[in-house]
């Protein structure tokens, strides 16, 4: 495994004070990861048509989608910063200039106005290429699930809202006080590992389509349209899905079965009473199907194990499926020495023993919550301002959204790779903390072109750290 050597070539062409040197090495992890990995920005865009007519069109396509990326990896929270901090800096005119040709950043409005255009699907496709370029390069090997599967979780969240209406798609709630609240959530497929990261696979966004239709659009009827659209991107994907007790039923059974999928669905006291009332039971007719793990190097934290591999369940349309059930209750002591407990339990299709409960549990099932807190949480709260309405078109929107998720992909790569590890082995801090430093990097960093070529070119290599 080779790295970029400590005096590389561009180290020898510029002369960087230390300050300097900390940027260089910044952006050469965020251009050299896109390089690596995706061939660079213009490869990476370049299966996006532009139906821009050329002769009146200043800026390259990929130019303007770079800046998209860059405004969320920067965490720059809105179009109108790209005006005030990259458009008229000398030394981002000067990068950009290197990297499309143009000499002049685009206007926050050119964006907009050009992404009204694109076909939403195109850039889900890059979406989805960039996480199955990583599955193909095996970059995700180590955090299989038994060996095998890839842990995707599906869950909804809510991105904008609005005291008016702000298109004929909007959902609607009324409120207590009376008044109508339109909002516009998305379904998200993200495929989860345990060592945090969380990579947008499949967007599906929830609206209503058909304005004359008795009912809404909602997270259920967005999952079987997720789950085909993925299904059929990812034919041979093994794929076990995380999901919570809203799809404990029979269409989400038949379409696991259906498309070879496995899965963990969060199972409470209160769902599916006919399973939960053969559970204690089947208990006491399996005493073998127990198992007591000790953790911690002061074995403080203890897990019970009880699990039932075969269960009859006839749905409500009188379908058959045979479920298997895993209980997990972790005792350990909170922040005041006292031992509290927590109880797990999911529906599974998994045949499971004493040798797999441990993995299919803590690698499995319990990655659910990863979505919230790698995923929504950090791009909500994390600097990408995921609630901020970045167009009010529609069109325009759903490509901002995809181009932020582009972003958290890129950003997670950079933070968990060798080639930012290596040059920053303490680390900056946390995600915002770096994606200050690019931004700064980006604004301030005086490369020649020779320099700026350096910074993603020859080869290497990129590891993250399997512990």
């Amino acid at each position: 495994m080779t790295f970029f050597n400590d005096k590389e070539e561009i180290f020898e062409t510029e002369t960087f004070d230390q300050e300097d040197e900390q940027q260089a090495y910044i952006l050469r992890a965020f251009l050299g990861t896109v390089k690596h990995f995706f061939g660079g920005f213009k490869k990476l865009f370049q299966d996006v048509d532009d139906p821009r007519n050329p002769k009146s069109s200043l800026y390259p396509l990929g130019g303007l989608l770079f800046i998209g990326v860059m405004m969320f990896a920067c965490h720059l929270k809105s179009r109108r910063q790209i005006n005030s901090i990259l458009r008229g800096n000398k030394r981002s005119v000067d990068k950009f200039m290197e990297l499309f040709g143009i000499d002049e950043i685009p206007h926050g409005d050119t964006l907009n106005h050009a992404f009204k255009k694109l076909e939403v699907a195109q850039l889900q496709e890059v979406v989805c290429h960039m996480v199955e370029t990583l599955i193909r390069k095996k970059m995700l090997y180590p955090w299989r699930l038994m060996g095998r599967f890839y842990t995707v979780v599906v869950d909804g969240t809510g991105v904008l809202t609005f005291r008016e209406r702000h298109c004929e798609h909007c959902l609607t709630k009324k409120l207590r006080n009376g008044k109508t609240l339109y909002y516009h959530p998305v379904l998200e497929a993200k495929l989860v590992t345990s060592n945090g990261f969380a990579f947008s696979l499949m967007t599906e966004f929830i609206e209503n389509i058909d304005p004359e239709a008795s009912k809404q659009d909602c997270e259920l009827k967005a999952f079987y349209r997720l789950a085909e659209r993925l299904k059929k991107r990812f034919p041979r994907l093994p794929i076990c899905l995380l999901l919570d007790g809203l799809y404990a039923g029979g269409p989400t059974f038949s379409i696991c079965k259906n498309y070879g999928w496995k899965y963990f669905i969060v199972l409470t006291d209160d769902d599916l009473p006919t399973v939960n009332r053969k559970l204690e039971a089947l208990y006491q007719k399996t005493p073998e199907n127990q198992l007591h793990i000790l953790f911690d190097e002061d074995k403080e934290i203890e897990q019970d194990y009880r699990w039932i591999d075969e269960i009859d369940y006839i749905d409500s349309d009188n379908q058959h499926h045979t479920l298997a059930v895993l209980e997990c209750i972790e005792t350990k002591p909170d922040a005041k020495g006292q031992k509290q407990s927590t109880k797990f339990k999911w529906l599974t299709n998994f045949e499971m023993n004493s040798g797999t409960v441990n993995d299919l549990a803590n690698n499995g099932g319990r990655l659910r919550w990863k979505i919230e807190n790698e995923g929504f949480n950090v791009q909500k709260n994390g600097g990408f301002e995921l609630e901020h309405a970045y167009s009010e078109d529609e069109t325009a929107g759903k490509i901002f959204y995809l181009l932020l998720q582009i972003a958290h992909i890129i950003i997670q790569l950079m933070a968990k790779g060798s080639l930012f590890v290596k040059a920053f082995p303490n680390g900056v801090g946390s995600l915002k903390n770096m994606s200050f430093r690019l931004l700064e990097a980006w604004r301030n960093l005086r490369l020649s072109t020779k320099g700026l070529c350096s910074l993603f070119g020859g080869k290497f290599q990129i590891r993250f750290d399997s512990s």
